[in-house]
């Protein structure tokens, strides 16, 4: 019966790939190639770091003069032999396509500017653009499953060996090479970088989440009954009620779980704390919503 499932399993990830295997490799190139636009027409000539290896390759360029595309290729190279020893066949291959093509598209849109004049006076406006348009290609890359390699790879070595989360791993990596960006550059320039760090995350989210249209209320209250028909009535939105117990006193309680749309998350806010003060409730964003009534 496993080896059933798991066959069927294997057979469905196999069916997704295939239906989107074009669209995932055009998306991925066009996320390369709009974070390669980016580095060229607002972080190099501006030295901002936005962490990685592109910004490790700013800060050498500066120093001793490498060429950026080079300097992130070979880093690259050496990235992918490590990633196939220490992580293997499977996760290597999500790297290899990426780890080539934005070092190219550096390269190839490296005069950029002679075609796009850009007045890169206003750092802080640059920084900005630098941050949306750049999170926006990451974000594209990895939701069609690839990534650029770098210190992506560095990052899940790290997590691994180190039993570091992703998050701190990341953390430790972009932010060393960020902060060295201030050494180099000046700490304007790192109070820059770290914009753009944060803005790179944020649009990567927003492209792989999208934008939460609606928020779902998870409340545990013991007026559950006048809530529930508060919902159904006065917002006309449906409920799912399911049972749960409390971790600590073990006592029974009825969940309530609302989906509505956003603009009427305050509606509800106030409406469960004038039936019920007392009432324990989680509001988080809900970015997809499929079925019910």
């Amino acid at each position: 019966m496993g080896l059933l499932k798991k066959t069927r399993l294997k057979d469905i990830e196999l069916r997704i790939r295939k239906k989107s295997k074009v669209g995932r490799y055009l998306t991925f190139v066009l996320g390369c190639l709009i974070m390669a636009i980016s580095f060229n027409l607002f972080l190099s000539p501006n030295d901002l770091v936005p962490g990685g290896v592109g910004g490790a390759s700013i800060i050498l360029n500066d120093l001793f003069g490498i060429d950026t595309s080079l300097f992130i290729l070979i880093a690259n190279i050496l990235l992918l032999i490590l990633s196939y020893f220490l992580l293997g066949k499977e996760k290597t291959k999500a790297s290899i396509l990426g780890s080539i093509l934005f070092p190219l598209f550096i390269e190839l849109t490296s005069d950029i500017n002679l075609c796009l004049r850009i007045d890169n006076s206003q750092v802080l406006l640059s920084a900005l653009f630098a941050g949306v348009i750049y999170g926006f290609g990451a974000g594209i890359n990895y939701k069609s499953g690839f990534t650029t390699g770098g210190t992506d790879i560095l990052n899940q070595i790290i997590s691994k060996y180190f039993k570091i989360g992703m998050g701190k791993s990341i953390l430790i990596i972009d932010g060393t090479i960020v902060l060295l960006s201030g050494f180099v550059f000046g700490l304007n320039n790192l109070m820059y970088s770290m914009i753009i760090l944060y803005l790179i995350s944020y649009m990567s989210d927003k492209v792989i989440l999208g934008i939460s249209s609606s928020k779902a209320f998870y409340i545990v209250t013991d007026e559950d009954t006048k809530i529930k028909e508060y919902i159904i009535k006065y917002l006309n939105h449906g409920v799912t009620e399911f049972n749960a117990k409390g971790g600590i006193l073990k006592e029974k309680k009825h969940v309530l779980l609302c989906v509505l749309p956003t603009k009427e998350y305050y509606v509800l806010k106030e409406g469960i704390n004038a039936i019920d003060p007392e009432a324990f409730f989680v509001v988080t964003d809900a970015y997809e919503v499929f079925g019910g009534e």
